[in-house]
């Protein structure tokens, strides 16, 4: 095998690799001589058979599987030589192909882009932030008085109170469509809260003033994407009588508010609402300290960026933008999407701070373990339920599944790595402090 550099241009790189017919003819050899003892011919004991005719009868088709083996055997050699890591697939192009005849040597050409050599950092001189924002008993009062709401029931009206919007009115309605009854159209004994949008739209607000003993007719007009293909865009006609209207009344914060969420009086209750305010204050903080800890890697750390993998991060980040901007838009039959320049930014940042953080995760040896992924693929698995088995079972044979579970888990643990490293002062804010700086995240 014979290895020529034809291009070495930054992250650029061009070989022309040979490989002589003597040393394919040999291979082709070593492949005959292997399978002779089980080789069975017309005429010939097994294991008999001559090495000119196994050659004659089976030499052309090892051919073309040692050209292959070889190909890659000599881009593996190549790479364990020169130290190499191809950002992307190499291009693999065979000179005179279409010429090439049996007993010629192959020459290929191989064309790739090298990921880059990225210089080492001393992590012990970041400097970042911690926001701590203390968990006040303003925001515990609040999330008590939203479980109080949600916990809520309602109470009968005095007799002839007209409905107001939040009220509860029980109902029997039957609707039809150009006379005609459809199916799903009717219900007896309907607990209905105006206000709530969980009709359709015009409907809950020609309620509001009804009185129990009120019947009614409600005109609607079935939204143009409504579920069902023959209501689409429909009029339609409910006939209603109004059985009861109820207040709500929000539950009291007490003990028993406390055991309707599974808690043993109020003050568990309350632990346990400011246990989870403390883990959403430290999530939220972490974010923002991450956010802070990727900008200040991005300014410190500079090494050239396969054009490559920036031209395909910044189609991708485009092509997603476009359809958020597009949501009734679905796969990809719609015009081509074009990088724009801030894309290409975003792009090099990205690839930048990824190449970043394995190169650190690799060198610090740092790995996901399969318990982690474990727990991760079944707190995605939650999001099905009653299909939780089914999904996990997608993700053990999905390889590409697996490696978009297990990205993020990489770049945290790495990101925990850092923060270990980096001098780290923490700062009191506020709940609102803290907020701003989230939505902060957002708007960048």
């Amino acid at each position: 095998m014979q290895v020529t550099e034809t291009l070495n241009e930054g992250l650029k790189r061009a070989y022309q690799i040979n490989l002589t017919a003597a040393e394919l003819d040999a291979k082709v050899d070593e492949k005959l001589v292997e399978a002779q003892p089980d080789v069975e011919m017309k005429g010939f004991r097994k294991g008999k058979v001559p090495m000119a005719l196994l050659k004659k009868q089976f030499g052309d088709r090892l051919m073309g599987e040692v050209m292959q083996e070889s190909m890659d055997g000599a881009m593996s050699q190549h790479f364990e030589d020169s130290g190499d890591k191809p950002a992307m697939q190499p291009k693999i192009e065979m000179v005179d192909g279409e010429k090439w005849k049996k007993g010629d040597d192959v020459t290929f050409d191989v064309t790739y882009e090298a990921l880059p050599e990225i210089p080492d950092f001393d992590g012990k001189k970041i400097k970042l932030e911690k926001l701590v924002a203390k968990i006040e008993e303003k925001a515990v009062k609040e999330a008590l008085e939203g479980l109080a709401e949600n916990a809520q029931s309602f109470e009968d009206r005095k007799k002839g109170s007209k409905a107001k919007d939040g009220d509860q009115v029980v109902i029997d309605f039957r609707g039809s469509v150009d006379g005609e009854d459809f199916d799903g159209g009717a219900a007896e004994d309907y607990p209905l809260v105006l206000g709530s949008n969980s009709f359709i739209p015009g409907f809950e607000e020609q309620l509001v003033g009804v009185k129990a003993g009120d019947d009614i007719e409600v005109n609607v007009k079935f939204p143009d994407d409504y579920g069902s293909e023959n209501l689409k865009g429909k009029d339609a006609v409910f006939a209603c009588s109004v059985k009861e209207v109820k207040a709500p009344a929000k539950a009291e914060i007490d003990d028993e508010l406390a055991k309707k969420f599974g808690a043993e009086d109020l003050n568990a209750l309350k632990g346990q609402i400011e246990e989870r305010l403390g883990a959403e204050y430290a999530s939220a903080a972490r974010a923002v300290m991450k956010r802070k800890l990727l900008d200040e890697l991005d300014k410190k750390v500079k090494f050239d960026l396969p054009p490559s993998l920036v031209e395909a991060e910044a189609g991708q980040i485009a092509h997603q933008l476009w359809h958020e901007d597009n949501p009734d838009v679905e796969g990809h039959d719609h015009p081509e999407v074009e990088a724009t320049d801030e894309h290409k930014e975003l792009a090099e940042r990205r690839v930048r701070l990824g190449l970043l953080l394995a190169d650190i995760g690799q060198k610090k040896e740092i790995q996901v373990t399969d318990a982690e992924m474990s727990q991760a693929i079944m707190a995605q698995a939650r999001q099905y339920p009653g299909q939780e088995r089914q999904f996990f079972d997608f993700v053990q044979q999905n390889q590409q599944m697996q490696q978009q579970i297990q990205a993020p888990l990489f770049e945290d643990k790495v990101v925990d790595f850092i923060f270990e490293l980096a001098e780290v002062k923490e700062k009191s804010v506020t709940k609102a402090a803290l907020q701003k700086a989230v939505e902060a995240l957002e708007e960048e």
